[in-house]
């Protein structure tokens, strides 16, 4: 067994130095898609897919990933498992999912909708963002499609949701409340941070950014009633006055339910349970009944447990 210290300084950076990638596709119901991008990203088995999860009313699919990063002598990343990981699996979504045949009730502006890295461990939000640019630059590069940075990633640090309204995401395109195809220009009126202003309508555009963690969490309301469920999810929003660092989206979901899709983006200030609370108070005097939120994600904590264990099984054969 190799004991050199670049091998043991190899092994630490392999369980400290941790980045997670949260990849969204739009896409759940093509399996066959989603076996395309799968066996892509187990090409390099030193990035662990933790966990995934499936909306099939959304359309739409999140990967989470982990890896290690690994510095030069200047502290600049040179590598991480995650960048070749990670193109392998944009390409294959590219390949096998075209957006202009794609319809869900969740809003997108690409296949590959949204990336989004997070610090873990001993990783900062400085070398999160760092990469992000990276990555950025080679999925722009490879695929030529259009990229937006945003928070930490961005040079002003503009956030997500900012982007995503000047680009018209949140405006349903298709029976009132479904997203279908890509029915923006070609030419874009926002000009891209990285990559081409023109778009491929079979591909659309990525959201590339980095942040501290956030947590989503989405609340089923029993209607079907959208109107009322967007002023819940609107009231209860930092943006329409409601709870700070709080970000929500009503949404159709299924046949006979809508949904709040939350996002917490501090978590420890601003958790579920305040969330929870807020929406059935606001649901109660609009006269509808709301389900027990969930969670669409492990806990920081529980991501890093996972991806030690499954490392140390690799490890050990």
């Amino acid at each position: 067994m190799n004991l050199n210290p670049s091998y043991k300084d190899m092994k630490s950076t392999k369980k400290s130095m941790l980045l997670c990638c949260k990849l969204y596709v739009s896409e759940s119901r093509n399996h066959t898609a989603l076996d395309s991008i799968e066996r892509a990203a187990r090409l390099d088995g030193e990035t662990v897919i933790v966990n995934k999860f499936e909306d099939r009313a959304y359309n739409r699919i999140r990967y989470t990933l982990v890896s290690y990063i690994v510095h030069d002598s200047t502290g600049n990343i040179i590598y991480s498992p995650l960048q070749r990981t990670l193109q392998s699996m944009v390409e294959a979504a590219y390949e096998a999912i075209n957006l202009e045949l794609q319809c869900g009730a969740h809003p997108r502006l690409g296949v590959v909708d949204d990336i989004v890295f997070h610090p873990l461990a001993q990783a900062s939000l400085d070398e999160a963002a760092s990469f992000a640019k990276m990555a950025a630059a080679d999925i722009a590069n490879k695929f030529q499609v259009p990229v937006f940075l945003y928070d930490a990633a961005h040079p002003m640090g503009k956030p997500l949701d900012i982007i995503r309204r000047e680009l018209g995401y949140y405006r349903p395109n298709f029976m009132g409340n479904q997203w279908s195809g890509w029915d923006m220009p070609e030419v874009l009126p926002e000009k891209p941070d990285v990559g081409p202003t023109m778009v491929s309508r079979a591909r659309g555009i990525v959201m590339i950014g980095a942040r501290p963690w956030v947590s989503t969490y989405n609340i089923p309301i029993v209607s079907t009633d959208i109107s009322a469920t967007r002023r819940i999810a609107r009231k209860v929003s930092a943006r329409g006055g409601g709870l700070p660092t709080v970000q929500t989206l009503g949404l159709f979901h299924g046949e006979d339910s809508t949904e709040i899709a939350c996002m917490l983006l501090e978590p420890n200030r601003i958790g579920a349970e305040q969330v929870q609370y807020q929406v059935e108070m606001l649901a109660a005097q609009e006269g509808l009944d709301v389900k027990e939120g969930y969670f669409t994600d492990f806990s920081p904590d529980m991501i890093i447990e996972k991806y030690l264990k499954l490392i140390s099984g690799d490890e050990s054969h």
